[in-house]
């Protein structure tokens, strides 16, 4: 992870925590049926931001471990799940995660894999996992086949800092592949979705890193062309964005 990767979301906590998506809880059933996870399993989320993907488990009894660079969402992850006494939140990298050799049975990284050195990552994934550990990488994927989706990506386009360099997309099978090599990597896609009013839908794109934020140049204009859009679309006062959430398991 670059310093950049770490620290660019330290001014978005909130908004991530409020309006980023949730995963299906169905991940967990696909996991235990097709991979014999089980809750005395040791997870180690990497790149686990303010605990999205770690509560996902932390529900079902798991024990998890957050890696997390970002102090701000960290402490708000500690916040958010703290109650859990199965969880624990460390400083830590993909590249450096802190964690002792053979010492975990699953990494999850959800929403994260994009910003980590895949060539250092993959070296530290294998160090701490047990013998035959699993690797779980996640991401919800906007879709883009509606009119709504089309031109909600294009004024991302528009007014974002980064969004082409930094968009999770950039990933694709093949660069997932060649990470898992020479072992196989499946792919399992679930559907999700997230509705909301104007405010929700402003608070959604605040929650990028590579969006204006409330205090820089562009945002009013952006907020503006958002205005516009949620008015042209908008149903009943709500607009749904739709996702495809795609998990890719294997063992390294």
């Amino acid at each position: 992870m670059s310093e950049n990767s770490t620290t660019r979301f330290s001014n978005r906590v909130e908004d991530y925590v409020k309006y980023r998506p949730a995963y299906p809880p169905e991940i967990v059933d696909f996991l235990q049926n097709k991979y014999q996870l089980s809750s005395e399993k040791l997870i180690a989320d990497i790149g686990a931001g303010t605990g999205i993907s770690a509560a996902l488990f932390l529900k079902r009894g798991y024990q998890v471990i957050a890696v997390e660079p970002n102090g701000e969402m960290r402490e708000k992850s500690l916040e958010l799940l703290g109650s859990y006494k199965n969880f624990k939140a460390i400083n830590g990298t993909a590249e450096n995660s802190g964690l002792e050799n053979a010492s975990v049975d699953v990494i999850i990284a959800g929403q994260a894999f994009h910003w980590f050195d895949v060539i250092k990552t993959k070296a530290e994934f294998k160090r701490i996992l047990k013998p035959k550990g699993l690797t779980v990488l996640l991401w919800n994927e906007r879709k883009t086949s509606c009119g709504f989706e089309q031109d909600y990506d294009k004024l991302i386009i528009k007014h974002a800092h980064d969004y082409v360099q930094v968009d999770h997309r950039n990933i694709n099978a093949a660069d997932i592949a060649s990470f898992f090599d020479p072992s196989p990597v499946e792919l399992e896609i679930f559907s999700n979705h997230q509705v909301f009013n104007f405010e929700g839908l402003k608070g959604r794109l605040l929650s990028s890193s590579y969006m204006p934020a409330r205090n820089e140049t562009g945002h009013k204009a952006m907020i503006d062309d958002l205005k516009i859009l949620f008015e042209q679309y908008r149903q009943n006062e709500m607009i749904t964005i739709n996702y495809d959430t795609k998990l890719y398991a294997g063992r390294l």
